[in-house]
């Protein structure tokens, strides 16, 4: 039988408030087990919530950014589930009304783009945490995160395969940075995606029952989890079994998925509106205040590459991939006054090469925006050729100096003066008779070896351009 899997996403984003969604402590990550926890957050009795309006409006920030319906009134409720690491036994969340609701998220595939759709997006508290390794025969809880703003962003069951999972997740997780929402740390769990998977008979219509994969925190082990569960439910049903709904964590070292516990459904929360907390009104003026404040957005400026830069699709889905990229890219076009589609190319081949080598992010690089726009100055003026322009790149890296400097340190600059340039391919044509004759009898490699040799003659500062140029005029003859 064919199957046709279907993936769910619902990802918990960390806002970057400074303190806590309901209380003013803080949010810093890395602190002293439960020096960050407050009375408010340990449910000390007498204490009383109060709304952080940083989280609203990131909230609000968010779902404009996706073009979701923004709920002028939204309202808090409690969910109701017992846990060491959750003191009050509920979480404060959002079920009927949450802040966001609808919008969609476009991503760029291999075979083109993809629309997801969104379900809502709604803010809630995160729960503490349990300690296990620390402690024989015990957990401790550390309870600094409890209260922690979280975004939690809920998918429709839109996704077909492992790939476009991971597309999703990454296009949201470089949305969030982008609009100042979240740091995306995915190692410090500010980012936190849970997979829903299932899998049904082609052109079948019901969906089929899933499993959710928990507190996945990197885009490869996203990968490899739905891989190994739409594998496990494939088999599991040709087999003549049934698929549980139960939540299930990936474990990365054995490469599989494991049951953790059964799947609640929203009525075993027995969700109801919390008395502490009034419905949440939200002013005409305020969204627009936001609205006002967005920036270019990704599809906007992914658009704009193609319309006016005259990019593909997928280099201005790469150039779009994060702000730090985006900014990099046009910090270098400003400074060349153009050069589109060259400093395209050499962000996305050269730069973006070295970087994956040495394991860097774009902010990391050694070698700047305005160091690199110099180099594609000194090739778009033909002073370097496109070989010695990536060995300027190499030294570059290595921190030897400025484009300019190592091109005069190493002999690099392009030859360009015409009669020298024939006196070189006169030179070329005599000692390569055969691959002048072959060329003459409609051979077209022959070219490229006559073209070769003259570069070699030239020491590789050869103008590539010209040579073709001249070489073409003398064979005619």
């Amino acid at each position: 039988m064919d199957w046709e899997t279907v993936i769910g996403i619902e990802t918990h984003a960390q806002l970057s408030t400074a303190s806590k969604i309901f209380s003013g402590a803080a949010t810093q990550f890395g602190a002293a087990p439960n020096v960050q926890a407050c009375a408010v957050d340990i449910a000390l009795p007498g204490v009383l919530p109060v709304l952080n309006q940083g989280a609203v409006e990131r909230a609000i920030r968010f779902g404009l950014a996706v073009g979701a319906d923004i709920n002028r009134r939204s309202v808090f409720a409690r969910k109701n589930y017992f846990y060491p690491d959750l003191p009050k036994g509920y979480q404060i969340s959002q079920y009927e009304l949450p802040v966001v609701q609808g919008g969609s998220l476009t991503v760029v595939l291999e075979e083109g783009v993809k629309t997801v759709r969104l379900t809502r997006a709604h803010l809630e508290e995160d729960a503490g945490k349990s300690l296990h390794e620390d402690f024989h025969g015990m957990s401790g809880i550390d309870l600094n995160r409890a209260g922690t703003p979280l975004l939690e962003i809920v998918t429709e069951p839109d996704m077909r395969s492992a790939e476009e999972a991971v597309a999703y997740a990454r296009a949201l997780h470089a949305l969030v940075r982008w609009i100042g929402i979240c740091d995306g740390n995915m190692q410090e769990g500010s980012f936190r995606c849970d997979a829903n998977v299932s899998v049904r008979p082609k052109g079948a219509e019901a969906l089929g029952t899933r499993s959710e994969i928990k507190n996945l925190n990197s885009f490869r082990f996203m990968e490899e989890a739905i891989n190994y569960e739409v594998r496990r439910q494939i088999e599991l049903l040709e087999d003549g079994g049934t698929v549980v709904q139960e939540t299930r964590l990936y474990d990365p070292d054995r490469k599989e998925t494991r049951s953790m516990r059964s799947k609640e459904d929203a009525h075993d929360y027995r969700y109801f509106p919390d008395p502490d907390l009034l419905p949440l009104a939200i002013s005409a003026e305020t969204i627009e205040s936001i609205r006002s404040g967005l920036p270019e957005l990704p599809q906007a400026k992914r658009d704009r590459y193609i319309r006016d830069h005259q990019l593909s699709a997928y280099d201005a889905g790469v150039l779009t991939s994060s702000r730090e990229v985006a900014d990099f890219y046009e910090d270098v076009i400003s400074a060349l006054g153009g050069g589109y589609k060259l400093a395209a190319t050499w962000i996305t081949g050269e730069l973006f090469g070295a970087l994956k080598r040495a394991g860097l992010e774009i902010s990391q690089s050694p070698l700047g925006s305005r160091q690199l726009a110099g180099l594609l100055q000194q090739l778009q003026d033909k002073v370097v050729n496109g070989k010695g322009a990536k060995e300027v790149f190499d030294a570059m890296w290595n921190g030897e100096g400025e484009a300019t400097a190592i091109i005069a340190a190493k002999g690099l600059k392009q030859i360009s003066d015409a009669g020298e340039l024939e006196q070189v391919i006169d030179g070329v044509l005599v000692a390569n008779p055969k691959s002048v004759e072959e060329y003459r009898a409609g051979k077209e490699k022959a070219f490229n070896a006559l073209v070769g040799q003259a570069m070699k003659a030239t020491r590789g500062k050869g103008n590539p351009a010209q040579i073709n140029e001249i070489l073409k005029k003398k064979l005619a003859g």
